[in-house]
């Protein structure tokens, strides 16, 4: 089944994870949603399975850089839909996606459990 990993190629665990499916012969495509953008359909289908919170990484510096009335406002799946494609610097990256599956930010252990 495809690997997808979402993300931006200069982000830290981005590479991390990147590098991890190279060392285990783990073909994947990778989708840069800054030059490639993200659909509302993407984050919807992301939604399904994890939730918003876990999306939005509120220890960033895009969510630190917004208003107090802009973080307050995020307080729904919706908002922080829109938030997310107005904004997709706030996402916990990488975001990996293989058939149902949805695993946010790297982690080895989980990658070895949920990619095999």
């Amino acid at each position: 089944m495809p690997i997808t990993v979402y993300g931006i190629p200069n982000c830290g665990s981005v590479q991390k994870a990147r590098t991890w499916l190279d060392t285990q012969g783990l073909p994947y495509e990778f989708h840069d949603f800054k030059k490639a953008g993200l659909s509302k359909d993407i984050i919807a289908a992301w939604l399904k399975v994890v939730t918003w919170e876990i999306l939005v990484n509120k220890k960033g510096t895009t969510w630190r850089g917004l208003s107090e009335s802009t973080k307050a406002s995020i307080t729904t799946a919706a908002s922080a839909t829109q938030l997310m494609l107005e904004n997709p610097s706030v996402i916990k990256r990488p975001v990996l996606c293989q058939g149902k599956n949805v695993l946010v930010g790297f982690d080895a252990s989980l990658y070895e459990e949920q990619l095999r």
